[in-house]
């Protein structure tokens, strides 16, 4: 067996999802969008995401109040999209108007929007909240999906268009599109 190397404790869960948050409560003047890596599948039933979000971010505070967000799965086209709602705060400015995305009414949430222009809309209800330390967990209960038609199969799934999803790792953003197999592959 090759010698490992042993690293400093950290978050290497890779790849990790990017996308795009969106949320609003009904004391904020405007909806925000917040950029999000460290989202993540916490239960299949009832289904359910988790989101970590500093409390420092203007986010944590709409998401908070509100309790609920919309989670948004941006294409490889929307890189730069995602790239300015991570590195701007809504505190300073709309970053619906100044990315150009479309705000629509969510079918099952009070306050916080979908992004249209992304093609997977998850409205999630806040069921728990947990600090971590230098971020809270928000647990969401998916209460609905919203999916372009080439993104579901004639079942009714969701496909995972890798060749569309990206992942934020160390810093860059990296693409997802090879497929290794489905499950069951190792079945003799």
């Amino acid at each position: 067996m090759s010698e490992k190397l042993i690293l400093e404790p950290g978050p290497h869960l890779y790849p990790v999802p990017a996308v795009m948050v969106s949320c609003a409560a009904e004391n904020v003047s405007s909806s925000n969008i917040i950029a999000i890596a460290w989202a993540g599948v916490l239960c299949s039933s009832p289904p359910t995401i988790g989101i970590g979000v500093t409390p420092a971010r203007h986010s944590h505070r709409i998401i908070a109040d509100s309790e609920e967000f919309v989670i948004n799965l941006p294409t490889r086209e929307q890189v730069d999209v995602l790239d300015y709602c991570g590195t701007v705060s809504g505190r300073d400015v709309d970053k619906f108007a100044e990315s150009r995305l479309t705000e629509v009414a969510a079918q099952k949430l009070q306050w916080a929007p979908l992004i249209e222009e992304c093609p997977v809309n998850l409205e999630c209800r806040v069921v728990r909240r947990l600090d971590m330390g230098s971020h809270e967990l928000f647990a969401g209960e998916v209460v609905a999906v919203h999916a372009e038609e080439d993104w579901v199969d004639d079942a009714g799934n969701l496909l995972p268009r890798a060749d569309q999803l990206f992942a934020f790792l160390r810093g860059r953003y990296h693409a997802l599109d090879e497929e290794l197999g489905r499950r069951g592959l190792s079945s003799r």
